[in-house]
């Protein structure tokens, strides 16, 4: 998750100036590129403002809900009337207190595929004593279709975490029916337990499992196509779709190609955007960004990130895309597959959580073909997530309480 406090950044003048002072900009390989649509941000709710949303989706079983998650524990459902003031409260888990330190807290969400059928969604969230990070499967109250049943929670999975930080936090069921889960390195800073490279915990991963079926003793089942499953290295963990992961917000499914998109949280120097394939290693700790981070051994063969940005303006000089931008904390979001904005069909939006950046990719064949700012920086708007419904249209979500939809720029309004 986002690893540095709103407040840190706003204390920084010089960063926040740099920041706000960040042009457009479209990094093309091929001159017949389709230029980036002008488009911008606006409220989607303007009546109603939520605590610490991070998460937003719609529920898969045609009722037309959008569910958004907040961190300190709670699950709302959104007015279906966007002049609503009220959210109705779907689930509370506040008693339990996930959210006690920064990167700590309710931190996703994701429906089963029959959920119309079968009631059945997963949450991860945060506890203490010891500091562990839970994944559970709960179902809907039999008698009240808008209420979770509290007392339905089966546990799929339990992570001990030995620092508050670099969670992971991310749940989405991919396009096979299975469940894709993120863990981060374990925390800290630059990976002190060398987790990163390890095959042997389920740290620094991206996670694939079955719901529906159980491995032994374990509360889920292994896909028998999992990269790791049945190799020579009888420790590593059968889980395991992709790993060198650091700390891997957020990601999504491109609902057209079936393509895994994520954005992976760097550590003082660098932002990735990564396309997650099966058994990849993304490098970390070895490698953050296109860059070496610790003195080991090469020979290894990373997946490089389809974009990275920099920290700072003397960085951006080292780095691939020198004109992308700066940020501090990237935030995966998705390809726009929605019907509203037809000229945003097929772009990959991200933002940064620190400046409030949006920037949206062209990737074809291969290749990035464009990326460049979509909406200027604000830090008074940290973005958390972004968020899809079942059309296709895609929601951001902020600490400053609101969600945003993408709209159209009016002509003097472009990248506002």
């Amino acid at each position: 998750m986002t690893r540095i406090p709103f407040k840190a950044i706003l204390a920084v003048p010089a960063l926040v100036t740099t920041l706000l002072c960040s042009t457009p900009v479209v990094q093309a390989q091929e001159t017949n590129a389709a230029p980036l649509p002008a488009v911008e941000l606006k409220v989607a709710y303007p009546n109603l403002k939520l605590t610490r949303p991070l998460w937003l989706e719609e529920a898969p079983d045609g009722s037309g809900r959008i569910f958004v998650v907040g961190q300190d524990g709670q699950i709302w459902i959104m007015p279906k009337d966007r002049n609503g003031s009220e959210a109705r409260l779907f689930m509370d888990m506040t008693d339990r207190k996930p959210h006690e330190q920064s990167e700590e807290g309710l931190l996703g969400l994701a429906f089963h595929p029959q959920f119309k059928t079968n009631h059945k969604f997963y949450i991860y969230y945060t506890q203490q004593l010891p500091k562990r990070s839970v994944i559970s499967e709960f179902q809907v109250s039999a008698a009240d279709a808008n209420k979770a049943d509290m007392d339905s929670e089966r546990q799929i999975m339990e992570v001990a975490q030995p620092y508050w930080n670099h969670n992971g936090g991310c749940l989405v069921f991919g396009p096979d029916g299975y469940l894709y889960i993120s863990l981060g390195d374990g925390g800290l800073g630059g990976d002190p337990h060398t987790l990163g490279q390890s095959l042997n915990f389920v740290y620094s991963k991206i996670l694939r499992i079955d719901v529906n079926s159980r491995a032994g003793r374990m509360p889920y089942g292994i896909p028998r196509d999992n990269p790791f499953v049945g190799k020579k290295d009888a420790e590593a963990r059968p889980e395991t779709w992709a790993y060198g992961l650091r700390n891997t917000w957020r990601f999504s499914f491109d609902r057209q190609t079936g393509e895994l998109w994520a954005g992976d949280v760097g550590q003082d120097k660098w932002e990735e955007v990564d396309l997650i394939v099966k058994g990849g290693n993304y490098g970390w700790s070895d490698r953050e960004g296109f860059h070496q981070y610790k003195d080991r051994p090469s020979g290894k063969k990373w997946i490089e990130p389809v974009v990275e940005y920099a920290h700072s303006p003397a960085l951006a000089k080292e780095s691939k895309f020198p004109e992308h931008g700066l940020g501090l904390s990237v935030t995966g979001g998705y390809v726009y597959r929605g019907k509203k904005l037809p000229k945003l069909a097929g772009v990959y939006l991200y933002a940064d959580f620190s400046s409030g950046t949006v920037w949206g990719l062209r990737y074809e064949n291969g290749k990035l073909i464009s990326d460049g700012v979509l909406v200027k920086s604000n830090p008074a708007r940290p973005i958390t997530s972004f968020g899809e419904d079942q059309d296709g249209e895609v929601y951001v979500t902020a600490f400053d309480g609101r969600i945003y939809e993408f709209e159209e720029a009016a002509p003097s309004a472009a990248a506002k």
